[in-house]
């Protein structure tokens, strides 16, 4: 892979590893609700709430594992290469998703 292009995607990665910090970061603030809950459905409905913050914050942090990856294949010198099979990851895929570690042959 080219210089300029592994460049571009090293600077999509950190940029998109900040922003997802920022998230993850927002995300973990406890939420406050008050103290007026009196009723059983304000119950239900903020432990809902924290529920949802949970799954949001695990998908982030899973995603953030996935560009921390692609950060260290870049270090390595193995970036653009399909964990699977070994081929070259295709730049429509890398262009989309930086972090991918599949070629389209083996993410079917």
């Amino acid at each position: 892979m080219e210089q300029t292009k592994l460049a571009e995607y090293k600077n999509k990665l950190e940029q998109e590893r900040l922003r997802l910090m920022s998230e993850i970061k927002q995300s973990e603030k406890p939420q406050n609700f008050g103290d007026d809950v009196d009723e059983f459905e304000e119950k239900t409905d903020e432990a809902e709430e924290i529920g949802n913050q949970m799954a949001i914050a695990k998908d982030l942090k899973k995603r953030l594992d996935e560009i921390d990856i692609a950060l260290s294949k870049i270090r390595n010198g193995n970036y653009g290469l399909c964990e699977k099979c070994g081929a070259k990851i295709e730049e429509d895929i890398l262009s989309l998703s930086p972090e991918a570690p599949l070629c389209k042959a083996c993410r079917v």
